[in-house]
Order: C-alpha cells, then sequence, then structure tokens
C-alpha cells in the first residue's frame, strides 16, 4: 500500500499562481469504477466518503525547476500559492510529489492563467447542467449510489450554451475563455464530476468545491444545507483574483444561487455581464424579483427553463454569435 495523491486543476493571473489538492492515507480501497453498475456503483460512490486523510503530509511543487516544499492541513488538503514567473497562458502543466518509505511519488495536472480582456464564465453544477434533484434529496441520493456517470443526465442544449461561451469574443479559435465550476459538493466527487464533464464536451474548467468528507454520514449530507456561504467565498476570490476579467454567472433555483449572484453584482458592480438562473420548476415569484434588481445594476439577466431560451437570450445582447 502507499498513499495516494490527488491534484486538482489549478489557476494563476499575472503575479500568482495557485494549486492544491489532498493527500490520503495507504489503502486497498479501490478507486471510484465510472463503469460500476447499480449496487456496485454504490459501493464505491460510498467509499469515495471513507477515505482517510493524511495531516501534515510533506509535498513538494516542482515550479521553474524549484522544489517548493508544504505540508498538509489537518484534512489532508494542500494549496501552494506561489509568485509566479511565467509568460504562457492557457493551461500549463504543474508536478506535485511525495515521498513515502524513500519512493518518490509523482502527479501531474495542470493550470489555467486566462488573458486580460477573457470572459470569466463561473457556473453552478447540480441541476445547473448536471441533473441532481436537490429538491428531492431522497431522488438525488438515489441516482447518485445507483448511476453511475455514464448514466447519469445533462440538460439538453447546455453543452451548446457553454461551448458557445467558451468561444465568444475568440478571435484565435484555439483559444478559450475561463470557466470556473463552483459547487457546495465536496472534494470527495471531483473526479466524477470531471468525467462528467469530459463525456458531454463541456468547457474544461477548474473546480472550486468544498471541504472533503470522510464519513459516510457524511455523504448523506452532500452538497446539502441552506447556507452556501462557501460558494459565495469562492466567487468573491475569483473576482478578485481576476479584477480585470468581465464574468457571466449561472445557476438554477433549487438553492441560494440567485440571493448568492445578486450579492457578488452589488459588489462588483463592473464586473457581470449576465445572471443565467435555470428555473427546475415553476417560476418562483422571489427569484423573478431577484433577478430584476440584479437588472436594475445594468447587468443583463435571464429566468430559463431551456437553455435554447439562454442561447437565444445570450445572442441578442451579442454575448455570443
Amino acid at each position: 500500500m502507499k498513499p495516494i495523491l490527488k491534484l486538482y486543476r489549478g489557476y494563476a493571473n499575472e503575479q500568482e499562481l495557485i494549486v492544491m489538492g489532498h493527500v490520503f492515507k495507504p489503502t486497498n480501497r479501490k478507486d471510484y469504477d465510472f463503469l460500476s453498475k447499480k449496487f456496485k456503483n454504490a459501493k464505491a460512490t460510498i467509499n469515495m466518503f471513507r477515505i482517510k486523510t493524511h495531516a501534515n503530509a510533506d509535498v513538494f511543487l516542482l515550479h521553474n525547476n524549484t522544489k517548493i516544499h508544504t505540508k498538509t492541513l489537518d484534512d489532508g488538503y494542500f494549496k501552494f500559492c506561489i509568485p509566479l514567473v511565467q509568460k504562457d497562458h492557457g493551461w500549463i502543466e504543474y508536478e506535485v510529489s511525495i515521498v513515502y518509505k524513500d519512493k518518490t511519488i509523482i502527479s501531474k495536472e495542470s493550470y489555467n492563467r486566462p488573458k486580460e480582456g477573457d470572459l470569466g464564465i463561473i457556473s453552478d453544477i447540480d441541476d445547473t447542467f448536471l441533473v441532481s434533484y436537490t429538491e428531492n434529496p431522497l431522488k438525488k441520493i438515489y441516482h447518485l449510489l445507483f448511476k453511475n456517470v455514464t448514466k447519469r443526465k445533462i440538460f439538453e442544449d447546455v453543452v451548446h450554451h457553454y461551448q458557445a461561451l467558451s468561444l465568444a469574443g475568440r478571435k484565435n479559435p484555439n483559444e478559450y475563455n475561463t470557466f470556473f465550476y463552483v459547487s457546495s459538493s465536496e472534494w470527495n466527487l471531483y473526479r466524477f464530476i470531471v468525467k462528467f464533464t469530459e463525456i458531454h464536451q463541456l468547457p474544461k474548467a477548474v473546480l472550486l468545491l468544498k471541504d472533503i468528507k470522510t464519513s459516510i454520514g457524511s455523504f448523506f449530507w452532500t452538497g446539502r444545507g441552506k447556507k452556501h456561504n462557501h460558494k459565495f467565498e469562492k466567487i468573491k476570490h475569483v473576482l478578485e483574483f481576476y479584477p480585470n476579467l468581465k464574468y457571466v454567472l449561472l445557476g438554477d433555483d433549487t438553492q441560494e444561487d440567485a440571493y448568492l449572484y445578486e450579492a457578488i453584482c452589488k459588489i462588483f458592480p463592473l464586473s457581470i455581464k449576465a445572471v443565467y438562473i435555470r428555473q427546475t420548476g415553476g417560476s418562483k415569484e422571489s427569484v423573478t424579483k431577484i433577478l430584476n434588481n440584479i437588472s436594475s445594476l445594468n447587468v443583463e439577466v435571464c429566468y430559463f427553463k431551456d437553455s435554447s431560451e439562454a442561447i437565444e437570450h445570450s445572442k441578442a445582447i451579442g454575448l455570443i454569435d
């Protein structure tokens, strides 16, 4: 057995690089199998929440031929925030290592460095592009347990919309706008979410998720709770980290996305171009009221049932071709 080193997609601006990950204790437990069916998928999913983290583990980032040392926090999480010397933009590879019994374990991932003038797209996940049944907890847990990643559904036309946003305003077809997927789901589900976005050809994005959980009991509360301060703080951090980008915010009406986005628009009155909220059931008067208030801040808003409506709105305001 050996420890597990998990890296997540990082991000950088003109001065700073941020990369992060987890170190887990040695285990014989197999990693999540994306093709498992029914009860095997349920067992694999629950195992994602039974993993044990490695506190105070030594971690090394290789950057510009220099090894930078840190240690994991109590929950096995590590994060490097370092000055950046880099001319390239787009997705750039990075390397992190740990040492176990005199053997070096190396893992590689990539970080994104957008250009000034790019569009930043920040999207929620559950019930924004991944059909998750958030307002029906039992149904949500059932699909998480018994539907593997290949069987999970995506909303119709959402890929078309996101791909169009990815290319919005780009003159070079090989360059893309910057996406962030911000969710109240925990880091336990990182690989699941990445695989889902890859299967459906959603734009490659930095994921910002919630603190990892390490018990079966916490699995049944995944992504739940009325307070979503984590999402607000992550979105606020992105806008502060990239003050020169203009942003599009996408969410849904199952939780507090409209309220969070209203607060963001008030704090960053020059940064938000448009807010999109998916209507998952009947129209909610409270959401309409919030969006009207956001609109008064000179931000375009769209409360839509189907992504085709969001696409037409984006075309009408000149956001996409």
